[in-house]
């Protein structure tokens, strides 16, 4: 509760003189890269905007500017009444060439003076800093108002107590960064940028710093969460002040006001709003809010607001797979991964009209997502994605790659339970990531309890628990959450959905192509570099119709592309780092865009038809192997290769190999592997040991597009594809025959393994399968390029079929061979 000064105390305090000594020299330094803003940024108008759009008064003063700055030492006092060394441009991290400084330092102060307008002194005086990174302490007038740990959230502190009755105050922050020295949140920053995925940190104050006077009794903050279904906006306005204060919220179409409410602060108000207008990547609307507080019957405070009206969650689309959802209807999240950094800037985007850029980018481009990646940004890019129409995933910033100990491990729940608070009634904000491939997770049991916290907090968003959950650090999938997401360079993932879960691709493409005079290092790298723009292009659009299959196919409904710009040595954006050249043709990425959010809504039509495959209980080759590789069906004879011989077989004579690379060649792709197929053999190995044996398959350009085999790393019999395997449950026994089956089903995604007739395993693989031109080999595979896992046994009875053979069919099947 705020409490106001009496004059005489005003009047007691002791008035700061300031010293005599020289003013510091300030002048922008020189960043490898200059953006189209650099130059407009000046200490006249660093970021001028109001940062605060979803609670606005028209009362505030901007302190960004120039403000005095100097390193810190370990346990120094604070500077009061002394001028500094050197003057910094707030609220540009010190690293960044816009700060003045251009430098790295663990500790640091920041000093200036502020005068407080004569028309504020009968209220209360609050300093809003929206974000310090990392560790901050604040004094005005030689008195500690505040302390404060987080880089990315924000912090407001009453300072009315300390103020003098008039002329200059002093205001001093100390600020402590030691970014990857600790475990402390931090997402893609490091000390020192690495030439890789990890970029120059960024320190001390990033966002704007401002202050407003306010009343006794105030808003501090609302909380907006949509209620489609009921047609309702839930507002609850947090307070200042005393108890039993009555709160007025009214929302406007335009000038016209559509819903009225009024009850008690502190609770959830529900505001009607007949027939609302939804909010949606197509269509943005936002209604207005004006919000007035009243204490007995007195309006003691009036601020404005905005809220869009949109439901988010999961639906089942006509082919049965549960997909994401806006406002009722399933719309697949096409999106980008945007890190958020600058070459001037770094941390801080120099201009409002820079921030909102790369979101026009992602709306020029066609997309209709951003994944907001391992950062939080402040709030007027919200408003902007809010504005333009752009759903956002936001993640947690992560902390290092390897698992966090404590006590860490409480301050990055703390800090992702504070980003969800404070961002809970952003519109665009749709879905919630508190981890990334597993950096800086401890415990999978415990990530799924922090993503069930998340949802207990927000039940009005999705929670992808791990983005990533396939790669990396992950501790692998927890089970909970809203979403099942897998990363996959170049991709696109081939994620199915469960009952539960829908399935997004989390990142995927990353091609790359060096611009000469426009890279950060000058040069780089990326998950795949092109030769020129129109190869870049080309292999963009070849991977999102990839990702378009994977949506009709698989079931994914969301993907993110890496990148929306190149990022010092990442040069894999749509845009160079410094955003001065768009390094592919756009008008081919929209098309592409367009077309997957248009057509991947999970309506059947993309489907994969197999047909169905020839009948017949011999399938379209049979290879007897009794004593000739004859073709006792088709017309695709084997041939023996590397002095491979026939000996004793299951029924007469067997194909005998020795497994240092003896196989038989049937010249030819016998297999449609882009639909349904079936292979099948009776085999008896002389070996079981940790080596690969394969007994069917088809090279592919570097892998077998299917391996029929026995798996050495898993010690199992194998349906496989490269990275999936369906294992039977048990070890075979060497020297016994064995009656081994492999179906693809690509209707429903997965891999069968039946052994003996019976079926023992299944494995989801919803793979964009492709169709394989080279040969049908029996006895050997193709893996990296190279004949590989030779078979150490015998075979015989192999039958190959252009269909998924069915329980029924396969028993049948293992019975006429015994």
């Amino acid at each position: 509760m705020f409490k106001l000064l009496t004059a005489a105390a005003l009047v007691a305090s002791a008035v700061l003189v300031p010293t005599a000594q020289a003013t510091p020299d300030w002048h922008v330094g020189t960043p490898p890269l200059t953006t189209p803003w650099t130059d407009e940024v000046s200490p006249t108008n660093a970021l001028p905007e109001y940062p605060r759009p979803q609670l606005t008064r028209p009362e505030w003063r901007n302190l960004n500017g120039l403000w005095e700055w100097a390193p810190a030492a370990l346990g120094e006092q604070p500077p009061f009444g002394r001028t500094l060394g050197e003057k910094v441009l707030v609220p540009y991290p010190i690293e960044s060439a816009l700060s003045g400084l251009q430098k790295h330092e663990d500790r640091m102060w920041y000093r200036r003076t502020f005068q407080v307008p004569d028309n504020w002194k009968s209220k209360r005086l609050v300093l809003h800093f929206g974000a310090v990174d990392y560790d901050a302490k604040v004094w005005v007038n030689g008195r500690q108002v505040a302390t404060h740990r987080g880089g990315y959230d924000g912090f407001d502190v009453d300072v009315t107590t300390a103020l003098h009755a008039k002329g200059p105050q002093e205001l001093i922050v100390w600020a402590e960064d030691l970014t990857d020295e600790t475990y402390q949140p931090i997402g893609k920053q490091r000390e020192v940028g690495d030439h890789g995925i990890f970029y120059q940190g960024s320190s001390g104050i990033w966002r704007t710093v401002w202050m407003e006077p306010v009343n006794v009794a105030s808003v501090e903050r609302l909380q907006l969460t949509p209620d489609l279904a009921n047609q309702t906006l839930k507002v609850t306005a947090q307070t200042s002040g005393p108890a039993n204060l009555d709160v007025e919220v009214t929302a406007y179409d335009g000038r016209r006001p559509v819903g009225v409410v009024r009850g008690k602060a502190g609770t959830e108000l529900r505001v009607k709003i007949p027939n609302p207008k939804t909010w949606s990547p197509d269509r943005p609307f936002l209604y207005d809010l004006k919000v007035k507080l009243f204490d007995r019957g007195k309006r003691v405070d009036q601020i404005g607001s905005y809220a869009g009206m949109r439901q988010v969650g999961l639906q089942k689309g006509a082919d049965g797979k549960l997909r994401m959802a806006l406002n009722g209807k399933i719309l697949f999240n096409l999106s980008t991964l945007d890190q958020g950094f600058w070459p001037d800037g770094l941390n801080t985007a120099p201009t409002d009209a820079a921030l909102r850029f790369d979101l026009e980018q992602h709306k020029r481009l066609g997309f209709n997502t951003v994944r907001k990646h391992i950062k939080v940004e402040p709030d007027r890019w919200y408003y902007w994605a809010d504005k333009l129409g752009l759903m956002v995933w936001q993640d947690m910033p992560a902390s290092k790659t390897d698992a966090m100990p404590e006590p860490w491990r409480t301050q990055f729940k703390a800090e992702l339970h504070e980003m969800v608070e404070e961002h809970k009634s952003f519109t665009s904000i749709t879905v919630w990531v508190p981890f990334n491939e597993g950096w800086g997770e401890w415990d999978r049991t415990e990530t799924g309890r922090i993503a069930d916290d998340v949802k207990a907090q927000d039940p009005s968003r999705l929670v992808n628990a791990h983005s990533g959950v396939n790669c990396c650090n992950s501790h692998g999938d927890s089970g909970r959450g809203d979403l099942l997401d897998y990363h996959a360079y170049l991709g696109p993932a081939t994620t199915a959905p469960t009952s539960d879960r829908a399935a997004v691709d989390g990142e995927h493409g990353g091609f790359g192509l060096k611009v000469p005079d426009h890279m950060w290092f000058g040069d780089g790298s990326a998950y795949e570099m092109e030769p020129d723009s129109a190869t870049l292009t080309r292999r963009y659009v070849e991977n999102q119709t990839d990702v378009l299959r994977s949506a009709e196919q698989c079931g994914i409904s969301g993907s993110v592309y890496t990148q929306i710009t190149d990022v010092e040595g990442e040069l894999n954006g749509f845009f160079t780092y410094d955003r001065r050249v768009p390094k592919m043709d756009f008008t081919q990425v929209r098309t592409i865009n367009k077309q997957i959010v248009d057509n991947a809504n999970g309506d059947g039509s993309g489907a994969p038809d197999p047909g169905p495959g020839t009948p017949g209980t011999d399938g379209i080759h049979f290879y007897p192997l009794d004593g000739s590789g004859e073709d006792a069906v088709g017309n695709n004879d084997a041939t023996l290769q590397q002095g491979a011989v026939y000996g004793p077989g299951k029924n007469g004579e067997g194909l005998a190999l020795n497994g240092a690379g003896q196989y038989a060649d049937t010249g030819a792709a016998l297999l449609d592997t882009s639909k349904n197929y079936t292979a099948s053999a009776w085999v008896k190995l002389n070996k079981a040991d940790g080596s690969f044996q394969t007994f069917v398959s088809q090279d592919g350009d570097r892998d077998s597009a299917f391996f029929l085999q026995y798996s050495g790393q898993d010690q199992r019999f194998a349906m496989s594809f490269p990275g999936i395997r369906a294992l039977s449950p048990t070890k075979p026994n060497p020297g016994q025959w064995y009656h081994v089956t492999g179906v693809r089903d690509v209707v429903k995604g997965e891999l069968r393994l039946y052994v003996d007739g019976q079926l023992v395993a299944s494995k989801s693989a919803c793979t964009l399968d492709s169709s394989s031109t080279g040969n049908t080999v029996i006895g050997r595979a193709k893996f990296g390029g190279n004949q590989v896992d030779f078979l150490d046994g015998t075979i015989d009875q192999v039958h190959l079929y252009d269909r998924a053979l069915t329980d029924t069919e396969v028993q049948a099947l293992y019975e006429s061979g015994r």
